[in-house]
């Protein structure tokens, strides 16, 4: 008798995890914000902050009896912009910061005019001077030599890409589930599952099941894209980082669960979700490094799973770091993993 009611809840987990895909497949917005959202967000940021030259300070100089000369030795330096204004412009630049630095010939040398607020007008007033003082003959005591060095992993679009990646996997692993389980929850569809022999957990585990089928596609899409169109490095274990990935999406699945245990409505789970997600969005480390935070701060940034799914991931894309010396990332994965589905399983109710 044991015998065929383990099949027949092997079978109900079967179906309960294609009722999920099928579920998933039907939902054109679902599939827009999992697969092509995430590709347009990293080609917008990518280009926006993609590798090109020094920009060009503007700097505006009076036209008078020695502008040729300061104009000259301005031009010299190539990351200088050199407009020659006269007064009435030159005030108008100043206002509408259309010119960073204002050089005023004096009978004595030059009068700098500039907005001291302005890190980039700062910035342009220490280029100006350095051009000035070296066209005037200035001789540096140190003979300086440079190289100019551009590796793939030190631009923003490979800093930015592992954390899209642990933002897409949160996202879609907290609402993809707390929104399916709320939903059927709201229409009433969980008191008719309350008669069949599936069990609370295998209805559960249905639902982290199914992620990770789609799990595969859109980590694969979002890392092809970066790695093919920006050359954005993976210089780690693709194993190590298909781990993680997983790691990931129990987690986050976990998360998921917890949250829908309870609410009756979409509105209700919504709150809970932002309130639980927006803290990982802003401390995690996603658009910029999580150690900006103050140090007294640290310890709860660096216990969000997020905070440990980015790290790890940008680790293992950047700089090669092995399987064995992520096992701090992997102990806070794991650890919100069981922590959320023990409880969410514990406080779980049909109705």
């Amino acid at each position: 008798m044991a015998e065929p009611r383990r099949k027949l809840r092997d079978r109900s987990l079967f179906q309960l995890t294609k009722v999920r895909y099928l579920e998933f497949v039907r939902e054109p917005e679902a599939m827009f914000w999992v697969f092509v959202f995430p590709v347009l967000l990293t080609a917008g940021l990518g280009l926006a902050f993609r590798s090109r030259p020094p920009e060009q300070s503007i700097v505006g100089v009076i036209e008078a009896a020695r502008t040729d000369s300061l104009a000259a030795s301005l031009a010299r330096d190539d990351r200088l912009q050199v407009r020659r204004l006269d007064a009435e412009a030159a005030e108008q630049g100043l206002r509408t910061g259309t010119i960073a630095v204002l050089v005023i010939p004096t009978d004595s040398g030059v009068l700098y005019r500039y907005d001291d607020t302005r890190p980039e007008a700062r910035i342009a007033r220490q280029l100006v001077d350095d051009a000035l003082q070296r066209g005037a003959g200035r001789v540096d005591a140190i003979a300086v030599q440079e190289e100019k060095v551009r590796e793939r992993g030190s631009r923003y679009i490979d800093f930015l890409l592992p954390g899209l990646i642990g933002m897409n996997l949160m996202g879609t692993g907290i609402w993809g589930i707390g929104f399916a389980i709320v939903d059927h929850r709201r229409k009433k569809l969980l008191k008719r599952l309350i008669a069949t022999p599936m069990s609370r957990a295998e209805y559960l585990l249905a639902f982290m099941l199914s992620r990770f089928g789609w799990l595969v596609l859109e980590v694969g899409v979002l890392l092809a894209f970066g790695v093919f169109v920006f050359g954005v490095p993976l210089r780690g274990s693709l194993l190590t980082f298909a781990f993680v990935c997983i790691l990931a999406g129990f987690a986050f699945g976990g998360l998921g669960l917890l949250i829908a245990a309870r609410p009756r409505t979409i509105e209700a789970a919504s709150g809970l979700m932002n309130l639980v997600m927006m803290p990982m969005w802003v401390f995690s480390g996603v658009f910029f490094n999580a150690k900006n935070f103050p140090d007294a701060m640290q310890p709860f940034v660096q216990a969000l799973p997020l905070t440990a799914v980015v790290d790890s991931l940008r680790s293992i894309m950047l700089e090669g770091t092995s399987f064995a010396s992520l096992s701090t990332e992997f102990a806070i994965i794991l650890t919100w993993t069981v922590a959320t589905f023990v409880v969410a399983l514990k406080i779980f109710r049909w109705k």
